[in-house]
């Protein structure tokens, strides 16, 4: 069984279950439980396309010391069982996210949704669906649309997935050359390197194709509870135009930039994080 005493405060109680939400997807869900109880609601979290929980792990040690986090690895990542049938549009992992609210039976305004790039996408677009709403989200480098130049839509959209392989390196080398500060967040282009290297290339296929006309803009209205959200001006693969115009549209929001990707993924926006639900509980 694979060892995630790594991501974690020592202590912390590690539950790992596969939860089938339809008849077409099963998600593993990794549970950290902090060792002593502690007044924090609960959190839901998901992360980013094809993202891997090392990258998070300056995240997790902190935030598994007084949270009790329900880490969800969604329908792209190697773990889910999915279905040939099984669609990959924004609204599928959506609908996703309110099944794992339902399955472990959380109160109303009593968790936090918490999600990162794509993860922090569908958090809004699972609003809708969702049984009970939650106290709060998070949303850290939220992509309000999915920016594939018309060379990567052709590349995505006509070649095999079997030559995956092939293609992997030019991918690693544009986000290198033209996607990523590798001089201000070196640790970025390095994490996304390794996301790659981990990816299914049948789901990345599908996932990338189903994105490429989504957009957010429609889905923010009907967010009723406090988000606050996380930029990093520095990270040029987030658009900090689009994230800032999202905390602007969401009346009953705050926004902080925490500079660089790295920086959003660590122990430092935990303690932002902690600031935020006392000041949620302060004016309740």
């Amino acid at each position: 069984m694979e060892d995630f005493t790594e991501f974690c405060a020592p202590n912390t109680k590690i539950q790992v279950q596969n939860v089938a939400l339809n008849n077409s997807v099963s998600l593993r869900v990794i549970t950290f439980s902090p060792s002593v109880a502690t007044d924090n609601p609960p959190v839901v979290f998901i992360p980013g396309w094809i993202s891997l929980m090392p990258g998070w792990q300056g995240a997790l040690l902190e935030m598994t010391r007084d949270f009790t986090i329900h880490y969800v690895e969604t329908r792209e990542k190697i773990s889910a069982e999915v279905n040939p049938q099984a669609r990959f549009r924004v609204e599928d992992f959506a609908r996703d996210i309110a099944g794992i609210v339902e399955y472990f039976q959380l109160p109303k305004r009593g968790y936090i949704l918490l999600g990162s790039s794509l993860g922090a996408t569908t958090i809004i677009d699972s609003y809708r669906f969702l049984p009970q709403p939650p106290l709060c989200l998070v949303l850290i480098c939220i992509n309000a649309v999915f920016y594939i130049p018309k060379f990567w839509q052709n590349v995505v959209r006509f070649f095999p997935p079997r030559l995956y392989l092939g293609i992997k390196p030019v991918i690693k080398w544009y986000l290198r050359n033209f996607r990523l500060d590798v001089v201000s967040d070196a640790a970025q282009y390095a994490k996304y390197c390794r996301n790659l290297d981990a990816a299914d290339p049948w789901k990345l296929k599908k996932a990338a194709l189903a994105f490429i006309h989504y957009s957010i803009w429609d889905r923010l209205p009907a967010i009723e509870v406090p988000a606050l959200i996380f930029g990093a001006s520095k990270d040029e693969l987030h658009n900090l135009e689009d994230i800032r115009r999202i905390a602007q549209f969401l009346p009953n929001s705050t926004f902080i930039d925490l500079e660089t990707n790295s920086q959003t993924h660590s122990a430092a926006m935990v303690l932002e994080l902690r600031k935020y639900i006392k000041s949620l509980n302060l004016s309740s």
